[in-house]
């Protein structure tokens, strides 16, 4: 790979989805990329990049960003963030929102939509005390291929062994041929929409709970740090941010603070301090 083309590619990344990739990763964008352009008729990987940096087709740079992306997910995963969703967010959302009874739920990189299903199913779970209230999951991500196979709802054997437990894939699934196909109740719960979250220019509402896991991490301090920014405009004052185990705000932004105890959860800064003696006296 030459290296004028490394750096085109991974500039290119960076400004279109926030990917940042260090010389390391050299060999990713080669293996990733040169079966993209063998399938769009080129030599090899230099000529692909030749025609972005000539072109810039819009079109191959979509193909490119869409290769580039990680679409790793799998339901409940990592059971700690749907554990404190259930048992401690949840239940100060149902007080504090009781009056309106509406509830707003972002994932913001939902992938193949593994986790906004989780989500449907958890509050599925508890119909009783859900009765009446008008909530919204909304799932978005960059890739539109990932998007697609979310809302088709359509998952192999293996994907939903990872992290469903059984009961839930016998309830909530049914069998077609190899395939799991997801209860029509559960899909139309959870509404798919593609979204860049470097986007400042679209507008997706106000949210009460916001999922945004394991996606930070590809990203560069600078740009977690926009990122940050953007989320707190669209959560309420006392919304709850949950990030990945491996992601922290520490040295990246002041507009969220953990919350002591509950791994994974964030809020608000000027609501954090509040919220952490609230879930400490509540047990």
């Amino acid at each position: 790979m030459r290296d004028q083309d490394f750096d085109l590619l991974t500039q290119l990344l960076k400004s279109t989805s926030g990917l940042s990739l260090g010389p390391d990763k050299r060999y990713l964008l080669e293996t990733r990329l040169t079966p993209l352009a063998l399938k769009n008729g080129f030599d090899g990987f230099d000529a692909l990049a030749d025609e972005i940096r000539f072109k810039r087709p819009q079109a191959l740079i979509d193909d490119v960003v869409e290769a580039m992306t990680t679409n790793e997910s799998f339901f409940f995963r990592d059971s700690t963030p749907f554990d404190i969703l259930k048992n401690q967010v949840l239940p100060k959302m149902l007080a504090s929102r009781g009056g309106k009874k509406k509830l707003k739920i972002w994932c913001g990189a939902a992938s193949t939509g593994q986790e906004p299903y989780s989500i449907a199913m958890m509050m599925a779970e508890d119909p009783a005390r859900w009765a009446g209230w008008d909530v919204q999951i909304l799932a978005t991500d960059i890739s539109k291929d990932a998007l697609k196979k979310g809302e088709e709802g359509s998952y192999s054997q293996f994907e939903v062994q990872r992290g469903l437990p059984v009961e839930l894939m016998l309830k909530y699934f049914r069998q077609e041929g190899e395939r799991w196909i997801i209860s029509d109740d559960i899909k139309r719960r959870v509404t798919f929409k593609p979204y860049n979250l470097l986007d400042t220019s679209v507008a997706i509402g106000k949210f009460d709970i916001v999922f945004l896991r394991n996606v930070l991490i590809y990203f560069d301090t600078p740009t977690k740090s926009a990122v940050f920014e953007k989320v707190r405009n669209v959560m309420e004052k006392d919304g709850a941010l949950f990030l990945g185990a491996a992601e922290t705000v520490l040295g990246v932004t002041e507009e969220f603070r953990s919350i002591k105890g509950l791994r994974g959860l964030y809020m608000p800064t000027e609501y954090a301090q509040e919220a952490s003696l609230s879930f400490a006296a509540a047990g």
